[in-house]
């Protein structure tokens, strides 16, 4: 299992932007319920900065690859972000039905 931090910030005035398609991708993912995954995205309060949890059971095999809106969402990223984003590995020590 591997678990990543995200950091991406947005480029000003796309904020309402990325948050419509991500509401979008979001609602997609839960219909499709894909397994082997748990993912959230959220706002910073500086109101530019997400960060995003992403833990995958299989690191070579990640599910949501085969839901088309988070494919589209991924192909838009670069109209959306400010600078490519910071990603770090995670080593969890304990949690609760997060990952």
């Amino acid at each position: 299992m591997s678990v990543r931090m995200i950091r991406a910030k947005i480029k000003a005035g796309k904020t309402g932007e990325l948050e419509k398609a991500a509401r979008e991708m979001f609602t997609e993912i839960q219909a499709a319920q894909p397994q082997g995954v748990r993912y959230a995205s959220c706002k910073l309060p500086d109101g530019e900065t997400y960060l995003i949890l992403l833990a995958l059971d299989d690191d070579e095999n990640n599910p949501l690859g085969a839901v088309p809106a988070f494919r589209d969402f991924q192909n838009n990223l670069s109209a959306w972000i400010a600078a490519p984003p910071t990603i770090e590995e995670l080593e969890p020590v304990g949690t609760y039905r997060l990952f």
